[in-house]
């Protein structure tokens, strides 16, 4: 059977961006995407491509259809990243987290480019110190984030889309573990 894909939805089921998964799911089915399903409500959702078979996947394609497809049925325009499993599980596998320690004010995340990732300048650093970026990979970036009293002031992947000029989106390293976990049950 052919490995699952993962769509990461940005900016649902948040500031009134309402995206009911089951909706979400008929959408995809709609494009002909096997295997549909969602995992939490922050927008994760599993797939097979139609055949199953990856090399014949255009990906660029493939997510242009499905954002066409969730801006015409939820009302409002989704970025979408799309990974295989195995292409999250290389991910993770890559980040430098190893000797950062998880406090109530340190958080890592995992951010996901739309663009290929070229020539950065590592780390990157945010003027006011509420951001890092220690590593990327080819379609990753691997965020510490500093948040005073454990509260994110603000939008750090906004700041750090405008200083690449790419889009993004995250989840926390933790949680795309879990994602992937998920992703190859069956």
């Amino acid at each position: 059977m052919a490995e699952p894909y993962i769509a990461f939805l940005r900016a649902v089921n948040v500031g009134g961006r309402k995206a009911p998964m089951a909706t979400v799911r008929e959408l995809f089915g709609g494009l002909g995407l096997e295997d549909v399903r969602s995992y939490i409500a922050s927008g994760n959702v599993f797939f097979r491509p139609p055949g199953g078979e990856r090399g014949a996947v255009d990906r660029p394609a493939l997510t242009s259809s499905i954002e066409a497809a969730l801006a015409e049925g939820l009302g409002f325009e989704v970025p979408v990243m799309v990974r295989t499993a195995g292409e999250l599980e290389a991910a993770l596998a890559a980040a430098p987290f190893d000797d950062v320690e998880v406090t109530p004010e340190i958080r890592l995340s995992v951010a996901f480019s739309s663009e290929p990732l070229t020539g950065l300048q590592l780390p990157l650093r945010s003027p006011k110190g509420d951001w890092e970026v220690l590593g990327a990979t080819r379609g990753e970036l691997f965020v510490v984030l500093h948040l005073p009293d454990g509260r994110m002031n603000g939008n750090p992947m906004a700041a750090i889309e405008k200083t690449l000029g790419v889009k993004l989106t995250a989840r926390f390293f933790h949680t795309s573990a879990k994602i992937l976990t998920a992703a190859r049950a069956s």
